[in-house]
This record gives C-alpha cells, structure tokens and sequence, in this order.
C-alpha cells in the first residue's frame, strides 16, 4: 500500500485515537492539565497532519479543474486552523496549574479579536465542508461509493453532538474514504499524482 493510502488512513485513526484517550482521561473525574490532557491532543493533532498529504492524495484521483484547487485550498485553510486550536490547547496545558487556569488562559486567548472566529468557531469547520465536498466530487467520479458521503456527514456531526462520540466520527469517517484506498494504491498507474495547491 502506498504511503498516500497510509495517511488517508492515519488521518481518521487519529481523531478515533484522540476520543478514546480523551475517554481515558476523563475516566477519573479530572482531564487536564496533565498526561492525559496532552497525548490525546498530540494524538489528536497528529491525525490532522495526517490529513493535509490524504487530502492531496484523494484530490489527486480528480481531473485538474479550479473546482478542485478551491475545495483543496478550503479544506487546507480548515485544517489549519484546526491544526492551531490543537496547539493552543496544548500549550495551555503545559502553562496551567490546574482546570482553572488552563480555562482562564483559554478564554484569554479567545479574546483576542478574531481569534474565536479563525480558530474555533467558523474556520476549522472548512476542512469539514471541504471533506464533504471533495468526497462528493470523488462520488461522481466514481472513486468513492454514494453511501460515503452520508457516513462521512454521521462521521463529522456525531462529535458535534457530544464529544464523547469521537471514537465512532473517526471510524465512520475511515470506512467513507477506505474504498478510495485501491485507487490510492495505483495511483501513480492511472491517476494524477497527488495535488499541490497553487
């Protein structure tokens, strides 16, 4: 298996991973600061660096059009705000005492105009909708089957309703992109290599 069908993989497995140390951790009544705190927001982050290479490699099974340069340049603006909240939290953590002020040095950070909107609210929800979206192209090409995309939206909500159903988004979001993987695997056989926004 190609490396590119290895980080499509890796990328779902680490948020999967970050809901289950999560779940660790808050098995005790206490999550973070602490260890627990920190592996699951490496593991979790970790998986987003794992899915910038997997969605250039799932954009590269797509014909070149500015179609797919805008839905990769979303999905990356997303991911790397996501990339920036996980870093955020994880700084926080290694700079408070306790819950308390891990939380104060959160709000503080969330004061600062427009960070809220760029790395919270609105922005990092742009790699989900350019997942979506680029998952779509992929059904009409015929890389991914019609139920992917509605596995992937249960994958991308499940969490938004509570977090502890992250273990289940990670995996929904794995089985929507794996029938992509043989195609990944010959990529380089009949498809584009994988894409490079510019």
């Amino acid at each position: 298996m190609k490396r590119a069908a290895l980080f499509v993989i890796a990328g779902p497995v680490g948020i999967a991973a970050y809901g289950l140390v999560r779940l660790w951790g808050r098995s005790d009544g206490v999550y973070g600061p602490g260890l627990d705190w920190q592996a699951a927001h490496l593991v979790g982050l970790a998986g987003m660096v794992c899915f910038v290479p997997a969605v250039l490699a799932l954009a590269g099974l797509l014909p070149r059009s500015p179609w797919r340069t805008g839905v990769v340049a979303l999905t990356m603006v997303g991911l790397a705000a996501t990339m920036v909240q996980f870093g955020a939290d994880i700084v926080e953590g290694l700079l408070a005492a306790d819950r308390a002020e891990m939380s104060a040095l959160g709000a503080h950070f969330k004061d600062i105009p427009g960070v809220e909107v760029a790395f919270y609210d609105v922005v990092p929800q742009f790699f989900f909708l350019g997942l979506v979206v680029l998952a779509g192209m992929l059904v009409v090409r015929r890389r991914l089957p019609w139920w992917s995309v509605p596995l992937l939206v249960v994958g991308i909500v499940a969490p938004a309703v509570t977090l502890n159903l992250l273990p289940i988004g990670g995996l929904c979001i794995l089985a929507a992109l794996a029938p992509a993987l043989p195609a990944l695997g010959h990529q380089g056989e009949r498809a584009e290599p994988p894409v490079a926004v510019r």
